[in-house]
């Protein structure tokens, strides 16, 4: 099989499309993408629970639209809020890991 020279790995895209690790352009893009990840795996996790954002929010005592606002990257969140989220309202546990 010929390899096609050029493809190119998503880390290569991103540095082309985007910028190198470390420039301004870079730091925003992966702090904005951190933010939607976390949005999308609140989302996935309370549609597990089979929760409406309304009950979620209910539960871990906040208001609908906050819930809404982080499934859809919301940028600034408390953590207090955010194990709130997790621990009351989806019964679940935080883990939280750091990459160097």
């Amino acid at each position: 099989m010929e390899k096609n020279k050029n493809l190119k790995s998503l880390d290569q895209f991103i540095d082309d499309k985007i910028g190198k690790r470390g420039t301004e352009t870079r730091e925003e893009f992966e702090s904005e993408y951190d933010a939607f990840k976390l949005g999308i795996l609140i989302q996935k996790a309370r549609e597990e629970k089979g929760l409406t954002q309304e009950q979620l929010a209910e539960l871990a005592g906040t208001n609908k639209s906050y819930i809404s606002r982080l499934e859809r990257n919301l940028k600034d969140i408390r953590f207090s809020t955010l194990q709130r989220i997790i621990n009351e309202g989806l019964g679940a546990h935080l883990e939280i890991s750091i990459r160097l």
